[in-house]
């Protein structure tokens, strides 16, 4: 005698372990993510390289430069812990797509021509994080369940 499975049966035992992976995985992306966007900020003050590649970093109190960098090591702090999130990956990725569209636009149509793909990317991601929200391990998620 064989046994049929219905797929109601199916979802009910499959369907918690789904939704745990899809929060770990969501949060690990929103850290990878968060932490590579911290150190694109750190190069606004002269770490990595630098703006220019040399260790130069923007001027103190110049805009867009010093402030955009001041905007994205703060607010990829605050998305690496997961504090805020939604809203501050929105900040974000208005930030980049601020940097693209007065950066990278005016040097060609196409990110590829422009160099802008990482501002693309990163508005992107930035907006997909804000959509999805912070993941399972998040301090976001601490503060819901109090």
């Amino acid at each position: 005698m064989t046994q049929t499975i219905t797929p109601a049966e199916t979802t009910a035992t499959t369907t918690p372990r789904a939704a745990k992976a899809q929060g770990a995985i969501q949060s690990a992306v929103r850290i990878v993510v968060s932490f590579l966007f911290l150190c694109h900020g750190l190069q606004g003050f002269g770490f990595f390289g630098g703006v220019d590649g040399a260790g130069g970093s923007v001027e103190l109190g110049s805009w867009p430069g010093w402030y955009g960098s001041v905007i994205e090591l703060v607010g990829a702090a605050f998305v690496l812990v997961g504090l805020f999130t939604r809203p501050v990956a929105v900040l974000l990725s208005g930030v980049m797509a601020y940097a693209y569209f007065t950066v990278h636009a005016p040097e060609g149509l196409l990110p590829l021509q422009n160099m802008g793909e990482l501002s693309t990317l990163y508005c992107w991601i930035f907006l997909l994080i804000a959509a999805i929200g912070p993941g399972t391990y998040a301090l976001d998620t601490l503060r819901r369940r109090r």
